[in-house]
């Protein structure tokens, strides 16, 4: 995550400064854009084991890697290291790993990955990053463009029956909409959340409910946003919807209405989070954690909710009924994730129907 603005030194985003007074939120979005590609004379080409995804459960740019490599079967060739919900003025740290470290790459900060190649980079420490394991330099954040990549330059690895999250035949429609989402929704929750402004935070509540409406309509229609199953568009509206009622709702002050209350996009984001590779990525106590914690400047006391009650995510959602089609259309879900990738029970929306009724709920995955 890079929530740098214009004029901010990394150190103030890392410790939690992201609000200019007076002015609109920018987002920084100057990334390392090297390409791990399928061309063996590629500075980065694709090779089973090399890299390693640095991605933590916290942050939504980067859950879109995870949910990504889940769908596409590529755990046994990219690995993954998991920074925990919080970071120091350095940069995301490992501290969920024994004695601090990424068993792996063997640091305690992501940022030994980045100043290994880049001994004076000048921009904020983010996640997800791709990092070549035999030099421990990081080779790209891009990550708007790392999960295309994981669909496109490592075909010969998926596992069978992946889907085509970026079938070429769509492109030409979904490029426009995977703009669309992350500059009116993704992007959009922090305009509203880290405006400086009365007259900057009203523009952006309008701009985001004036998208999220649009989105409402478009569902109404169809069971996924291009059709009748997913692509990587849906992964990339999820991991925001995921994360609205629980934090943009309250903390970045989204709060025309609960993402509950869109009848449309609520039961569109419950069938996502039911199916495999989507909901068992989402750990909301991390979530939580990161948003309530890291920013500062937004809550002080660092006080984390307790609430919302998360246990309508398991609710029916009736969108196959309604619409029939299959989320993986002709092919297959991914197997259960790996030990490694698999979240804390007590942090799913599962642990808040255990708590009402007893019975812990694994169905949904």
């Amino acid at each position: 995550m890079n929530a740098q603005q214009s004029g901010q030194k990394p150190a103030d985003v890392l410790k939690g400064n992201y609000v200019t007074a007076g002015a609109e939120f920018t987002r920084d979005t100057n990334y390392i854009t090297d390409r791990v590609l399928d061309d063996p004379a590629a500075q980065w080409p694709v090779e089973p084991g090399r890299y390693r995804l640095v991605a933590a459960r916290a942050c939504p740019w980067a859950n879109r890697t995870m949910i990504v490599r889940r769908l596409l079967g590529l755990e046994d060739v990219i690995s993954i290291g998991m920074p925990g919900p919080t970071h120091d003025v350095r940069s995301w740290t490992f501290d969920l790993d024994e004695d601090g470290k990424d068993p792996v790459l063997g640091i305690e900060r992501l940022q030994e990955a980045y100043f290994a190649r880049f001994p004076d980079y000048p921009r904020g420490i983010t996640v997800p990053a791709l990092v070549d394991i035999p030099t421990g330099q990081v080779v790209t954040n891009d990550y708007a463009q790392m999960t295309l990549d994981f669909s496109s330059e490592w075909k010969k690895y998926h596992r069978a029956g992946a889907p085509d999250l970026y079938p070429e035949h769509l492109r030409a429609e979904m490029d426009p909409l995977i703009r669309f989402i992350f500059t009116e929704v993704n992007n959009g929750v922090y305009r509203c959340g880290f405006a400086g402004s009365q007259e900057a935070y009203a523009k952006a509540f309008d701009r985001l409910f004036t998208a999220l409406d649009t989105l409402e309509a478009r569902l109404d229609t169809r069971r996924f946003l291009m059709g009748e199953q997913i692509t990587e568009v849906d992964v990339r509206l999820f991991t925001t919807l995921a994360r609205f009622d629980a934090v943009y709702y309250s903390h970045f002050k989204c709060n025309r209405q609960k993402l509950a209350d869109f009848p449309n996009l609520w039961a569109y984001a419950r069938d996502l989070y039911q199916t495999p590779g989507f909901g068992d990525t989402i750990d909301f106590e991390q979530i939580k954690q990161h948003y309530y914690i890291v920013h500062t400047d937004i809550n002080p006391t660092q006080i984390v909710p307790v609430g919302p009650d998360l246990s309508g995510w398991l609710e029916p959602h009736g969108r196959d009924e309604r619409f029939g089609g299959s989320p993986f259309g002709e092919g297959t879900a991914p197997e259960a994730p790996l030990p490694h990738d698999t979240v804390d029970p007590a942090h799913t929306a599962a642990a808040w129907v255990e708590r009402s009724t007893g019975e812990l709920r694994t169905d949904f995955v």
